[in-house]
């Protein structure tokens, strides 16, 4: 199944199932209704339903297969405003996987510290860089500000503070199942779903700020700079998510492709590694990390206001918001 969950006319977020094909969506409360004259409450959002398991899923499935297509079940997909599938996740975590990433955004940095620094040094090369050994023995990643996530076609508001603004095209995994010391051949049975993730960035607050060494910090922590969507497609939809084309379109033109076997470290890996000694929740988000190639930062191309990002992740869809930034008081 695609599940999303949209907004009505009076602010009120739903719970859909997503037909691509027909370009509708299927209020699940709305259809449960139809036939029940009561609501259900594993359809309330999408949190209610992961924390429903199974049964929830099994009760998405069974009316999306046998509801007819009431007018007050269904809304074209065309005309509605999508929110982030979990508008506000108990736990995100963004993890760094992709080992070219990690090279050129080090050059990147180094080029932002001597712009600020006014050093006339040269550059190193991405070859020239040493990964810790930290990054290969073990996923890593940082905590998020759960708080600030927007979705599809919302508005990323370009944060005050900064002059280098940038994209990070990403995708990631919401748990369903809970757990402590999961085991890594049993890992996947946590997973949910998958998204598509924009971790947008600050990249001259995070240079600085991550050379205390600590952080990242308001580099990454403003309002709207967590954008997930446009859905979630349940785990059975996406068999192998580990050969999927990424890419980053701005206003159209491709600035970035990769693809997701590039992770050395996978999903199963971050839930085992995240889990030992540590109880995880259902409805938790682990982003893979950005895509080699996959920000601004690598490429030194930055965004401007107004410009539209789009990130599409094969099997999944397109997450697509513009960068605006509103005028200084005078």
């Amino acid at each position: 199944m695609i599940l999303a969950t949209f907004i009505t006319p009076a602010g009120e977020f739903r719970l859909a199932v997503v037909r691509r094909d027909a370009q509708i969506l299927i209020d699940l409360q709305a259809a449960y209704r139809a036939r029940h004259d009561t609501d259900h409450p594993a359809l309330t959002g999408m949190q209610a339903l992961i924390d429903s398991g199974n049964a929830g899923l099994a009760l998405a499935r069974e009316l999306e297969r046998t509801i007819e297509m009431q007018a007050e079940c269904t809304v074209p997909l065309a005309t509605v405003r999508l929110a982030a599938p979990l508008p506000c996740p108990p736990q995100m975590r963004d993890f760094s996987t992709f080992e070219t990433h990690m090279r050129q955004a080090a050059v990147g940095m180094a080029r932002l510290r001597g712009a600020r620094q006014g050093s006339t040094q040269a550059l190193p090369q991405p070859s020239d860089i040493v990964l810790p050994e930290a990054f290969t023995r073990q996923p890593l990643y940082y905590k998020t500000n759960r708080f600030s996530v927007v979705g599809h076609q919302h508005e990323v508001v370009w944060p005050s503070y900064s002059e280098r603004f940038d994209y990070e095209l990403e995708f990631g995994i919401v748990l369903g199942r809970g757990g402590r010391d999961i085991p890594r051949e049993r890992a996947a049975e946590h997973i949910f779903g998958y998204t598509i993730f924009n971790d947008f960035s600050a990249r001259d607050a995070q240079e600085f700020e991550m050379t205390a060494p600590f952080g990242p910090t308001k580099g990454k922590d403003f309002d709207t700079g967590n954008v997930l969507g446009p859905w979630i497609v349940t785990a059975d939809e996406l068999p192998n998510p580990y050969a999927l084309r990424m890419t980053a379109r701005i206003n159209g033109e491709i600035w970035s492709d990769g693809n997701s076997r590039d992770m050395i470290h996978r999903f199963e890996d971050m839930i085992a590694h995240v889990s030992r000694d540590e109880t995880l929740y259902p409805g938790e988000f682990f982003g893979s990390g950005t895509s080699g190639g996959g920000c601004g930062l690598e490429l030194d191309r930055w965004l401007q206001p107004g410009d539209v990002v789009e990130l599409e992740v094969e099997g999944i869809g397109v997450l697509r918001n513009r960068v605006v930034r509103p005028a200084v008081p005078d």
